[in-house]
């Protein structure tokens, strides 16, 4: 899996203006609001018809209603089902690939840089997947492969671009978080002193293991393991263990599985030895 072209220092990302104004007018938070839904007027008011009369129709009518009408609004390489209550924001930069599938109260966000969902993955429930771009960073956007999972109530943020292989599990709770603050400078706040968003890879076989956090600048290996509860700041090498706060290498699976190929052939040495004795033991000697 090649790493995405990636990242970018926090000097020359965009910055929050000191004098940000937190208060406009009704028009101007309104033309705000649409501004952060869908990619023009007209278009968060299509999108917002056509999730109305079909996002809460109930039961196996409603996803089959919705595998029909949401291929207005967003791209769907093959059936696809979508329970109730899914909240879908840019549909147009969304799309799902064949016989994936999004839990009821998920929630996906593709606001520029969008979200592509790989064939046979499951998004679970109150999974958020959010690429919360609005500082006009180019490399944004959320990738996930095929057959893999999204536990319930995982958060996946990805300003910096977050890319996820083939047959990877984020178990419940899972945090993956491409963006980081930067808070050098004591005398200023830390919302003026802009962002870092390098953003993260997690290669195909891997298995995250509930509530850990996956922090930004991060690349996770193929068929890496990592712990439950673990907040892991450092790339993780292919095909090993890592757990605590923060996470270091706990175990290596490959060297075990030789170790286990070592002892299982002596193991069978030894009985066929045995055997040999046993044998030659039982001849009559005449």
């Amino acid at each position: 899996m090649e790493r995405p072209r990636w990242g970018a220092p926090a000097a020359e990302l965009p910055r929050r203006p000191r004098d940000l104004p937190t208060r406009g007018t009704v028009i101007e938070q309104l033309r705000t609001y649409i501004a952060r839904q869908a990619t023009s007027p007209a278009r968060y008011a299509f999108e917002s018809v056509v999730t109305t009369l079909f996002g809460r129709v109930p039961t196996i009518l409603g996803i089959g209603l919705r595998a029909a009408a949401y291929r207005a609004i967003l791209h769907m390489d093959g059936p696809a089902a979508i329970e109730t209550g899914v909240r879908l924001r840019f549909t147009n930069l969304i799309r799902l690939g064949r016989g994936s599938y999004l839990d009821e109260g998920t929630y996906l966000h593709a606001c520029p840089g969008g979200i592509d969902i790989g064939a046979g993955t499951y998004v679970m429930h109150g999974a958020i997947l959010h690429v919360y771009n609005f500082r006009g960073i180019p490399h944004s956007g959320i990738a996930v492969g095929a057959n893999s999972l999204i536990g319930e109530r995982c958060i996946l943020r990805g300003q910096g671009g977050i890319a996820i292989g083939d047959r990877v599990y984020l178990s419940p709770m899972v945090q993956v978080l491409a963006v980081d603050h930067v808070f050098d400078d004591p005398d200023r706040p830390f919302t003026e002193q802009g962002i870092t968003a390098r953003g993260i890879v997690i290669e195909d076989d891997a298995w995250i293991g509930a509530g850990a956090v996956v922090t930004d600048g991060v690349r996770i290996g193929r068929g890496a393991v990592v712990a439950a509860g673990a907040v892991v700041t450092r790339d993780v090498e292919p095909h090993t263990v890592v757990g605590g706060v923060p996470a270091r290498e706990i175990a290596d699976i490959k060297a075990a599985a030789v170790a286990r190929q070592a002892a299982n052939q002596a193991n069978q040495a030894t009985s066929h030895a045995a055997r040999s004795r046993r044998a030659k033991a039982a001849v009559p000697a005449w």
